[in-house]
C-alpha cells in the first residue's frame, strides 16, 4: 500500500477501527489522516451540513504492535466502501475534504 490509499486499520488493546488516508506505513506502525469509524457517519452528515465543526479526522500514528490487519477501503459486493458512503452523503470526494482540513495543498502526500 502506498501513502494515499484510502484504508481501514484494525488495532487491538483495545479493540479500535480508524478509516482514513493512509500517510504513512513503515516498521514503526501506520500514520492515518482518519476517524473511527463509529464516528464516520456522523462526521459525514456534518460535513453535508456545512454546520461548524464538533468532530473530524485527526492525523493519528498507530504504533505497529497494536496493528491487527491494514484493508484498502474498497467495496464487497453490494457493500459500499466508506468513500463511496462519504460521496453518496455529502456529493464531495473524501480525500479533498481530509486535505483541506489538514490545512495543506493538495498535492503529493509528505
Amino acid at each position: 500500500m502506498e501513502a494515499g490509499t484510502l484504508v481501514l486499520v484494525h488495532l487491538h488493546s483495545p479493540k479500535e477501527k480508524y478509516w482514513g488516508l493512509l500517510r504513512a506505513l513503515g516498521p514503526a506502525g501506520v500514520t492515518v489522516r482518519g476517524i473511527d469509524v463509529t464516528l464516520f457517519d456522523d462526521w459525514a452528515r456534518q460535513c453535508r451540513a456545512g454546520s461548524e465543526a464538533e468532530l473530524g479526522p485527526a492525523t493519528l500514528f498507530l504504533p505497529l504492535h497494536r496493528v491487527e490487519k491494514v484493508f484498502e477501503d474498497a467495496r464487497i459486493g453490494t457493500v459500499a466502501a466508506y468513500h463511496e458512503r462519504f460521496f453518496e452523503m455529502v456529493g464531495k470526494d473524501v480525500r479533498d475534504v481530509l486535505l483541506l482540513e489538514t490545512g495543506r495543498p493538495e498535492g503529493p502526500l509528505q
